[in-house]
């Protein structure tokens, strides 16, 4: 994922996932539901920003609607936090969490200046499990 800050105004530029009319409906849902505060660190202008939201310097960034994760096969982990199972890859500064099981994939991208990584996944939880359903639990 690309996550640019734009300089002189503060916001991050960020790759929008382009899903298809029904995942974009289920992650309008959740976008409209997540929280101000992620691992304490206020909401952060985004551009374009209708799929995605950022929290914090460095920013945590989060895009609903992207494709699954090219690694993600049958056999791979999942992590369960409140209920919400996530796929996680190693990135350059960070970790990528990915949910798995539910018709949109949300995607959160945690630098490793948040340590641990998934802490971060808590705080997202309550929004993903009210308006992304799950259609296969983490087993």
């Amino acid at each position: 994922m690309v996550v640019l800050v734009l300089a002189g105004c503060g916001k991050v530029a960020v790759e929008e996932p382009t899903p298809d009319a029904a995942t974009a409906q289920v992650c309008g849902a959740v976008m409209a539901a997540l929280p101000e505060r992620v691992l304490d660190q206020g909401r952060r202008s985004v551009e374009p920003g209708v799929l995605s939201a950022a929290w914090g310097k460095p920013a945590i960034v989060l895009r609903c609607g992207v494709p699954a994760p090219p690694g993600l096969g049958p056999y791979s982990d999942c992590v369960e936090v409140n209920g919400v199972g996530w796929y996680s890859e190693d990135a350059q500064g960070g970790t990528i969490f990915t949910t798995i099981g539910r018709p949109a994939f949300v995607e959160l991208s945690v630098p490793t200046a948040y340590a641990p990584e998934s802490g971060a996944l808590a705080d997202l939880s309550a929004a993903v499990s009210a308006h992304d359903p799950v259609t296969r639990p983490c087993s």
